[in-house]
């Protein structure tokens, strides 16, 4: 058993990131699907190295030439059902870079639990700065843009983009989530439906509010408790979920509304709550965000509220 250990110990005294990543990348089973793109970042920059022999300094070095990139954008998938991404304009955002360093992280983190470096090593990633971390874009809709968006939406030749764009005003849910959910898992009588494949890998429930039911009950099959069938499905392909953006685009356009993107449609619903009097609990539920951080950005939407309660907290004891 030592000798199996030490040589195993001697190959992967040798063995480089690239390598590593290549076998990392082959067993991840997760659901972040940019650990793909963000790892082959890091073979470009640090794969020839030996994994054991990177420094913080190697990795500080890496991050700066990130930071001196353009940004990339998600930009659908290839033939192979590979993740694309585009050039944008700007480079790289703080959290962007973070994120860059949690996947550099997670590779290390499984490196030493497969025995991939040498007992005790002590991942470099622990030694290095996390980079200034903005608030955040929250862009939502005032009352009467949210009209004018569903009236063209109402417009569009794809019949589905009314209904799809409500139930993301109104549940918080991704892109991605919603072109994934199946009538199987629409509960009509419930209200509700549940999302199995989200981001961070836990099952959520969406409550589906009284106009959202009536617009799914116009397309629901006869089969929903059993039917496997995409409930935003491709015409063309009805295996793939259909391709929204353009026809999303093209409805805020003619709504003449400016700066506004699909998952601003998750900012809506998050601040439409704060400002109704929700606790940041209650919108990390609603939203799937394990963390109370992530919807801090929120807080100042729900001032009204907070003053209401320390007013009755406080009546008639100062």
């Amino acid at each position: 058993m030592k000798e199996a250990e030490h040589a195993q110990a001697v190959a992967a005294a040798g063995t480089t990131l690239a390598e590593i990543a290549e076998a990392y990348l082959d067993a991840y089973k997760g659901r972040d699907s940019s650990r793909y793109h963000r790892l082959n970042t890091w073979k470009r920059l640090l794969g020839g190295k030996v994994l054991s022999e990177i420094t913080p300094d190697d990795i500080d070095d890496a991050m700066r030439v990130l930071a001196s990139e353009p940004a990339r954008v998600y930009g659908g998938r290839d033939a192979d059902d590979n993740p694309i991404f585009r050039k944008k304009s700007g480079q790289r955002s703080g959290a962007t870079l973070n994120r860059y360093q949690v996947a550099l992280a997670a590779l290390f983190t499984w490196a030493k639990r497969q025995r991939l470096v040498p007992r005790g090593f002590d991942a470099p990633t622990r030694h290095v700065e996390k980079r200034t971390e903005t608030r955040g874009r929250v862009r939502y809709l005032t009352d009467d843009e949210r009209t004018r968006l569903l009236a063209a939406c109402l417009e569009s030749p794809w019949p589905r983009l009314y209904v799809f764009v409500l139930m993301a005003l109104t549940t918080g849910a991704r892109r991605g989530e919603l072109l994934g959910l199946r009538w199987c898992d629409v509960d009509l009588e419930r209200a509700e439906a549940i999302l199995h494949d989200t981001k961070n890998g836990d099952r959520r429930v969406l409550v589906l509010l009284p106009q959202v039911v009536a617009e799914l009950v116009r397309f629901a099959p006869k089969d929903v408790p059993t039917s496997q069938a995409l409930v935003f499905r491709s015409r063309l392909r009805p295996s793939q979920p259909y391709a929204t953006a353009k026809v999303f685009n093209e409805a805020v356009a003619i709504a003449g509304i400016k700066d506004f993107r699909f998952h601003d449609c998750r900012h809506c619903t998050a601040s439409y709550m704060a400002q109704s009097g929700a606790s940041l609990l209650e919108i990390a539920d609603t939203l799937g965000h394990r963390q109370l951080r992530m919807v801090q950005r929120y807080a100042h939407l729900n001032t009204d509220s907070r003053r209401r309660l320390m007013a009755r907290v406080f009546e008639g004891k100062m």
